[in-house]
């Protein structure tokens, strides 16, 4: 008997067309971002870990002996990967909707697509940067460290999460407060210093801690130095309070996108 072959239901449907409507955003952005340079999409990898390096090698000349370990490249990626990651993805996503503005006029576009696409492609460049970032340090310099895989991919995880969420409720907010992207600007410009990335939680006063602390990114910092520095246990770290942070986030984005995303595409 020959088998039975059922249709696809129409959730198995709307799954395959969002895909290659993600897939398909994918490479657009790809090719606008990139595909007109020489060297294409090299160029995503090649600008990160340029300014990686150069800021890096900037500051270990300024200071010879880092608060963990011997290698201060090591320790100022250790804090930077994160912050990068996580500001790439947020920035990123939160202009998906105006990048994507034109496709968004067809019916089989969503908004959840635009954000599904941009999530992902930077994810993916994120997470090769910051591998090939501690292959090449560790080849280079004597960081003398054991790595210690778990805290890594944990934190890691939380910056993506962390972006994804700041990402798109700044997508929903961007799009209904016409200042929002100056005030947010003014507003983070601190992060950089705040984040852990040049400095370690334990060596700042108590009442500057206490300020800290509401910081996912000094978190996250600190969780990934821990898969590098075996003798580092920060007491402060709480995954929790960055993943309720993030969700919360995120759940604000989602709804209120959900909400307005037409009242945004029309402005």
């Amino acid at each position: 008997m020959s088998a039975i072959n059922f249709p696809p239901t129409a959730g198995q449907a709307r799954s395959y067309r969002s895909g290659r409507t993600i897939t398909a955003l994918i490479l657009r952005e790809m090719s606008t971002r990139y595909g007109r340079s020489p060297g294409g999409y090299i160029w995503a990898l090649l600008e990160p870990l340029g300014s990686i390096f150069a800021l890096a090698l900037a500051f270990s000349l300024l200071v010879r002996t880092p608060p963990l370990g011997t290698s201060f490249m090591l320790f100022y990626a250790t804090g930077f990967v994160p912050f990068t990651l996580y500001q790439t993805l947020a920035n990123t996503i939160a202009r998906a909707l105006d990048f994507s503005r034109p496709l968004l006029r067809y019916p089989t576009v969503t908004w959840v697509d635009a954000l599904v696409a941009r999530f992902l492609l930077n994810t993916l460049t994120g997470l090769v940067v910051a591998c090939l970032v501690f292959v090449i340090i560790r080849q280079i310099s004597d960081t003398r460290t054991l790595l210690n895989v778990l805290p890594i991919l944990h934190a890691l995880g939380l910056s993506l999460l962390l972006g994804a969420a700041i990402g798109t409720l700044n997508c929903a907010l961007s799009g209904l407060i016409e200042v929002w992207d100056i005030t947010w600007s003014i507003l983070t410009r601190p992060l950089f210093l705040a984040s852990g990335v040049l400095f370690l939680y334990e060596g700042m006063p108590t009442g500057v801690q206490n300020i800290l602390w509401f910081n996912p990114l000094m978190h996250i910092s600190g969780i990934l130095r821990m898969g590098f520095y075996p003798t580092y246990n920060p007491t402060y770290v709480s995954s929790l309070y960055c993943i309720g942070f993030s969700l919360v986030a995120l759940f604000l984005g989602v709804v209120l996108l959900r909400r307005y995303h037409r009242e945004i595409l029309n402005r």
